[in-house]
């Protein structure tokens, strides 16, 4: 009886350190745009699986960001309530990189810092040890590259981007245009190669999936002999059935190429635009692959390891010729 109280005492001690142990775990986070965008719940996925495959690591994952991905500054508050609450590591998808900069500058924190996703303006790298994911200038010049292919005599384009300040998405557009001007620096497209931007255009769809369609559809309609449109960024495909409506009213255009979409990402909804003919050309990037990483790059820093920066996560190209990735 009394062999058996101690087994039992035992097994309960036991329990309680297995419990204490994974409350004690230290934290390393992943604080993304919004978590309104269906693309960042892949690098949540992404995280997941990292958990999953690390269930005795000394470290959890958290992803996490502001509701919304146009709460900019929600996001600098977040990271620093992370900073200051102790966090082990902190990886980074700045909105708004000069405000997200200064903040840092402000804090200096002691723990290492990286960006994913997206970085910080190229002053300010000196505040994180890494960036890992897409190399979003050659993420632009693919889309140039696509757009070249489909219309070799050039055309008018407009070009859709997402927060006026995001490092990533400018990055993208200097890609595009700098490829097609064949001139590195090119702020706009006013002839090059035979190719201008419109009046009104680049829009900016502050990462809205709704206003990124209200657009599209306002363009189309005030431009009927436009000849590109390009989604920097995937968010007017993350709302498919919006996304159906307004390209309803160009499906004649699009078919006969007369109208060429290139757009960014190739996540489910997107996969299926781009089957039924919805655009001519994704340029996908691998988000799962980002949350995936995060936290192993996070554990190198902190254990004083070197890493390379940056860390680039490649590329996907879809087009009706030759669908790859996206085949169905």
């Amino acid at each position: 009886m009394k062999l058996n109280q101690i087994t039992i005492a035992a097994a309960a001690l036991a329990l309680a350190a297995t419990q204490v142990q994974a409350q004690d775990k230290q934290t390393l986070a992943i604080v993304v745009k919004g978590l309104d965008n269906p693309f960042f719940e892949q690098i949540n996925l992404g995280c997941q699986d990292w958990a999953a495959n690390n269930p005795d690591s000394e470290y959890e994952c958290l992803y996490t960001g502001p509701a919304s991905s146009a709460d900019e500054a929600g996001q600098v508050q977040l990271v620093d309530d992370l900073i200051t609450r102790g966090v082990a590591a902190i990886a980074i998808s700045p909105s708004n990189a000069p405000a997200m900069a200064n903040r840092l500058r402000e804090i200096a924190p002691s723990i290492p810092v990286m960006t994913v996703d997206a970085d910080l303006s190229e002053a300010d790298r000196d505040l994180r040890a890494t960036f890992l994911g897409t190399d979003n200038y050659l993420m632009g010049v693919m889309m140039s590259e696509q757009a070249m292919r489909l219309k070799p005599d050039g055309g008018t384009v407009c070009l859709q981007l997402g927060n006026v300040a995001a490092d990533n998405i400018n990055a993208r557009a200097a890609g595009f245009r700098d490829t097609i001007a064949g001139s590195e620096g090119t702020d706009r497209l006013t002839g090059q190669s035979g190719w201008s931007e419109i009046e009104g255009c680049p829009v900016f769809t502050n990462d809205q999936a709704d206003l990124a369609n209200q657009q599209m559809a306002d363009v189309f309609t005030a431009n009927p002999d436009l000849d590109a449109f390009i989604l920097v960024g995937g968010w007017a495909q993350f709302a498919p059935q919006a996304y159906a409506q307004v390209t309803d009213q160009v499906m004649d255009r699009l078919s006969s190429n007369d109208l060429i979409i290139v757009a960014g990402d190739t996540l489910p909804p997107q996969v299926q635009a781009f089957n039924e003919g919805r655009s001519h050309a994704q340029i996908g990037q691998r988000p799962f692959e980002m949350g995936q990483r995060s936290p192993d790059v996070m554990i190198q820093l902190i254990n004083g390891e070197q890493v390379d920066d940056p860390i680039y996560t490649g590329l996907d190209v879809c087009t009706r010729e030759e669908p790859g990735f996206c085949a169905q």
